[in-house]
């Protein structure tokens, strides 16, 4: 899910990185008037994520340009596949085309690193969500792309929920004091989340009636300790040291979610072209 108005200024921001004052070969090389028709193409297979955006860009920069989208975000399709035709003024298409490719290899690549680790835990109670060790500016649509691949969104940003750190705790004299202090202002149906690193806070956060106790790096034996102990009063989710390779273990340990920022920082770009049509 993400913001139509606020895509369309991203979008305008990325157009004027890339070309600057003018798309100087297309100026020189392609004559006003010239038309053409391209397809844009998987070139490996995929999960679908930010076609709209990718369409929006060609027609953001130039609205006379005919697009014809022919997927939708969350598809698995193989190589070869169209995901959408451009056709219209030639000098528009190949000016935007960088640029349209750039953020749906992008968020394609978020997508299908999301599914990778999603298929990691699946038969298991676990579900993998995000962080927001995103990409500035692009936090709106890479989460977007988590929820593409499988993956649930945690907070979309710091007014979305209480999350108490180690710092907080330590400002405010332990957990109970902050859970408290936090309480006395915190709107009615937001919910409140307690990192520990050691059961001993898990103990205090579970007195502390918190909604998510966050079991912040600790070892797979710590973390089922932590979930016979909590005995399903409260969700509890596992973090830090996420990868692969540690999540399947992670999951068997029966914790409620697992977050990793692997899925937004690790990704690869996926392999995308745009090719004039015959």
């Amino acid at each position: 899910m993400y913001d139509v108005f606020q895509t369309d200024r991203l979008i305008d921001t990325w157009l004027t990185e890339d070309i600057g004052y003018c798309d100087l070969t297309a100026q020189v090389m392609i004559e006003a008037n010239e038309t053409g028709a391209f397809f844009m193409n998987a070139r490996e297979n995929l999960i679908v994520a930010g076609i709209d955006v990718a369409a929006r860009v060609f027609k953001r920069y130039d609205p006379t340009l005919e697009v014809v989208v022919r997927v939708k975000d969350g598809d698995h399709v193989k190589k070869g596949a169209v995901l959408l035709d451009v056709r219209g003024n030639a000098r528009s298409v190949l000016t935007a085309e960088r640029t349209a490719l750039n953020i749906l290899q992008r968020m394609s690549g978020i997508a299908n690193l999301t599914a990778e680790y999603v298929k990691a835990v699946a038969g298991t109670r676990a579900r993998l969500i995000d962080t927001r060790k995103t990409t500035p500016g692009l936090r709106m649509l890479e989460k977007h792309a988590v929820t593409c691949g499988g993956g649930l969104n945690h907070r979309l940003g710091l007014d979305n929920g209480v999350m108490i750190k180690d710092n907080h705790i330590a400002v405010c004299g332990g957990i109970m004091k902050a859970v408290q202090r936090a309480r006395r202002q915190l709107p009615v149906l937001t919910k409140l989340e307690v990192e520990c690193d050691r059961i001993e806070q898990v103990e205090e956060a579970l007195e502390a009636g918190v909604d998510v106790i966050m079991l912040d790096n600790m070892s797979v034996e710590e973390m089922t300790k932590a979930v016979k102990l909590v005995n399903g009063r409260t969700k509890l989710e596992a973090s830090g040291g996420i990868s692969l390779a540690t999540i399947g273990e992670i999951s068997r340990t029966g914790v409620d979610y697992i977050s990793t920022s692997k899925i937004n920082q690790a990704s690869v770009c996926i392999d995308i072209g745009l090719d004039e049509a015959e």
